[in-house]
């Protein structure tokens, strides 16, 4: 028996996702790009790799060169702005899909906080999580 597909979007419902299969790494990212992307003290991110991920939908997506000479691609609903995953369609190996936008939330389990140097007081890290001063390798 297969699970069904996690299944998530932006506040409107023009841009929509599914994903089929297991998602990969679950947690928190503390860094500033998150912070200011979120409005808040961190983002919470599941891993899945890009062929299980599937978009309908509008995609708006910021760009950003990160001092490590990366790359943050962040992705929006091209109606509403509301930020729904990370990574280049057809580019990149895995997306980043932000907890918030799963349509069930008690899907996301964290279990690591990742970029935690740096993080202001009043970001709590849960009880629980394995920590990463920076990014792992």
């Amino acid at each position: 028996m297969t699970n069904p597909p996690i299944t998530g979007g932006c506040l409107c419902g023009a841009l929509r996702y599914e994903v089929s299969g297991a998602p990969g790494a679950m947690g928190h990212c503390y860094c500033e790009d998150c912070r200011k992307a979120s409005g808040s003290g961190f983002i919470p991110f599941m891993m899945v790799p890009a062929p299980q991920l599937r978009i309908t939908g509008a995609v708006l997506t910021h760009s950003k060169l990160l001092q490590n000479g990366r790359h943050a691609d962040r992705n929006s609903c091209a109606v509403c702005g509301g930020l729904v995953f990370g990574g280049i369609l057809g580019k990149t190996e895995q997306h980043t899909i932000y907890a918030g936008s799963l349509d069930d939330p008690t899907l996301f389990k964290p279990a690591i906080a990742i970029n935690v140097q740096g993080r202001p007081d009043w970001a709590l890290v849960p009880e629980g999580l394995t920590q990463f001063l920076r990014m792992p390798e």
